[in-house]
């Protein structure tokens, strides 16, 4: 009767998950245990803070964006309740941005929003 040569299945789940850990330090690259486990928690991490970015995100624009309207004579806060009363849709990203590469165009748009 011929040999049967296993472990082809468990070996590629090895491989894989080895393949993961590509670039990280000491035993976590090399060994099997350590690996798996290094890469559930990279997994965990890159999970929440792929919701803390959107949080970081946020909070820059918002410092970006009172700092602008300072120079203006005008504070964060009243701007975001002049928009919202005048139904301006344009939401913090788009205004930081602005303020960052044109603050001529950002000028123009808050004068317009004062009246």
């Amino acid at each position: 009767m011929t040999r049967i040569k296993r472990g082809v299945t468990a070996s590629k789940r090895r491989k894989n998950v080895l393949k993961l850990t590509k670039g990280f330090r000491w035993r976590r690259k090399t060994n099997f245990r350590a690996a798996k486990e290094a890469v559930l928690k990279a997994g965990k991490y890159a999970y929440r803070d792929r919701r803390t970015k959107k949080r970081t995100m946020r909070r820059l624009w918002i410092i970006r964006l009172n700092n602008a309207v300072r120079l203006l004579g005008l504070k964060y806060s009243e701007l975001i309740n002049i928009q919202t009363k005048k139904n301006n849709e344009l939401d913090r990203k788009v205004l930081s941005q602005m303020a960052m590469e044109n603050p001529s165009i950002f000028e123009k748009l808050i004068a317009g929003l004062k009246k």
